[in-house]
């Protein structure tokens, strides 16, 4: 097949604005941007993430109205994080793609060999002053929100833990399980998390597109069903109502990393599309051509101009809940 022009990088819109969270920075765990809010009745310790990626301010947002509306749980402890606040100093509406990380993604270090290494870097030193408090969190909800067209959905790694705690939340409608980047791990697959001889369990929210309204809508849903669902808090205005959707759950069987600089997908999928026929051609790594290995292909989080060596598309297909 002949190469395929790489399509022109989209001017993206920003429509929010980056929330002030200087209020919270200091926080009350000995972790800057971490606060911790305690019932003091015996309970599970949840944790609600945002900022893993410094531009992905949908979901810093949500936490500040959160603590600023005084959510607190009725039983356990719920911590609120902003992770990534280096990069997220940086980041400008002007140029809102530059300030994913300084260094290296935080949200792929997160490996006991990697974290224990003499490797130094911005995100993996800021990795290695939460991971304390990582280490006590029983429930984690890592929220994030995607690049490129998509529907939402909630990742939640291989382990059947997570896989309910997914399906428990209740939204969005789609769950997947997967394997996660070559790249390397996820704060969902750090062994705490992934390790299927733990009670403790996690998922990863990709809420919608960066810098959309209805991304911050589909957060505070989640995040409502979710805190529901564990039985951690009373009703609260701050938090939509919770309502169950039909959930689909589906698993991916392959990660198609891009093996070369002229990775390009034969037309602009969208994250959710359904690729009917098994062997159809969707994309071209230089001289290789990419094809659904089976009917029904769900493309998971496509992105459309992906580096070498990072993920293009995950391959997912239905299966049973």
């Amino acid at each position: 097949m002949s190469p395929i022009a790489q399509p022109p990088l989209p001017s993206f819109e920003v429509r929010l604005t980056a929330p002030d969270i200087r209020r919270w920075l200091d926080g009350n765990t000995g972790i800057r941007g971490f606060t911790t809010r305690d019932s003091g009745v015996e309970g599970l310790h949840v944790a609600l993430l945002a900022l893993s990626h410094g531009n992905e301010i949908a979901g810093a947002i949500v936490l500040q109205r959160l603590l600023e509306s005084g959510l607190a749980p009725k039983r356990g402890r719920l911590t609120f994080g902003f992770v990534n606040l280096a990069a997220f100093e940086r980041f400008d509406a002007r140029q809102p793609t530059a300030s994913r990380f300084i260094d290296e993604d935080l949200n792929r270090v997160w490996d006991a060999a990697v974290l224990d290494s003499a490797r130094r870097s911005t995100e993996l030193n800021r990795a290695r002053e939460i991971r304390p408090l990582i280490d006590k969190v029983d429930v984690l909800f890592d929220l994030h929100s995607m690049l490129w067209p998509s529907d939402p959905l909630i990742l939640c790694g291989t382990s059947s833990k997570g896989k309910r705690l997914a399906l428990g939340a209740g939204s969005p409608p789609l769950v997947v399980a997967d394997h996660g980047h070559a790249s390397g791990r996820r704060m969902i697959d750090y062994a705490r998390f992934a390790d299927e001889t733990t009670a403790c369990a996690a998922s990863l929210l990709e809420a919608g597109q960066h810098w959309q309204q209805a991304t911050v809508d589909t957060m505070l849903t989640s995040i409502a069903g979710l805190l529901h669902h564990l039985d951690l808090i009373a009703p609260h205005p701050a938090l939509p109502r919770s309502a169950r959707q039909q959930q689909r759950y589906a698993e991916v069987t392959m990660a198609i990393t891009a093996a070369s600089s002229n990775f390009a997908f034969v037309q602009p999928y969208r994250g959710g599309d359904v690729i009917p026929r098994r062997n159809t051609v969707i994309a071209v790594d230089g001289e290789t051509t990419i094809r659904t290995p089976y009917d029904n292909c769900l493309l998971i989080m496509p992105s459309l101009r992906p580096s070498r060596g990072h993920t293009a598309v995950r391959l997912a297909r239905f299966a049973e809940a």
